[in-house]
């Protein structure tokens, strides 16, 4: 833990899912995919304090074996589809009879993250503290750049997403960055007062390219399972 501040570390895991049902207790590499979230946070250096959001008593109990805190659960209208993930940090953070410096956002659908990554962007946070207000993991976007990317018009032609550029190969197109969810960190104060892991001041944690995947449907589940395999799993 670094020294005067105290860190929380929130896993949000609602047990409705679509894309993968009932995804947070789903095996990945012999352990449910919310575990690998719980296992990282408690390997930090700097989480003072690793709990589980979640409105499902199942999900709770399997996050209290690997060694998480569930001290309530998450009210239903929490837990919606619609329901801005934000709301229920700020849920925990009300509920909670400590107070914290920091809270980190560990999303469970984002398993390739090593807990070094998490020290070293709470230590960013904390090493520039009177000029940052959060820091958010980001890898760069490659193939599916925005100047890349088309939408659909309603007549059913494609058109570009982001206007017309005077770039024509991918190796001249301005570098663009996704934030996955392997690391959000603000200051208290700050969410509780914006609401949001990105305030104006935000600085950027750079993953790895091999981290750069979330899972939200069956074939990210295999893909992530496969990485984990050579990068994660002894």
């Amino acid at each position: 833990m670094i020294q005067g501040k105290r860190v929380l570390a929130v896993i949000p895991a609602r047990g409705g899912s679509k894309g993968v049902p009932r995804k947070n207790i789903r095996l990945i590499n012999g352990h449910p995919l919310i575990a690998w979230t719980v296992r990282q946070a408690l390997a930090s250096n700097h989480t003072t304090e690793v709990i589980v959001s979640t409105d499902d008593e199942q999900i709770a109990q399997v996050a209290l074996s690997y060694g998480a805190a569930v001290p309530f659960l998450r009210p239903t209208e929490l837990a919606q589809d619609d329901s801005p993930t934000v709301d229920a940090v700020l849920h925990v953070l009300s509920n909670l009879p400590e107070s914290y410096d920091i809270c980190c956002l560990l999303e469970p659908t984002s398993p390739l993250r090593k807990p070094r990554d998490i020290d070293e962007s709470v230590t960013l946070l904390e090493s520039k503290w009177d000029t940052t207000d959060a820091v958010v993991t980001v890898g760069e976007v490659h193939l599916e750049s925005p100047f890349i990317c088309k939408k659909i018009s309603d007549e059913g032609y494609l058109e570009p997403v982001v206007p017309a550029t005077k770039y024509y190969q991918r190796q001249q197109l301005p570098k663009t960055y996704f934030p996955y969810g392997v690391f959000y960190g603000a200051k208290v104060d700050t969410l509780i007062s914006e609401h949001t892991f990105y305030p104006k001041r935000t600085r950027s944690y750079f993953l790895e390219r091999w981290q750069n995947f979330e899972i939200d449907d069956e074939l990210d589940l295999l893909i992530v399972e496969t990485i984990m395999k050579g990068y994660l799993v002894s």
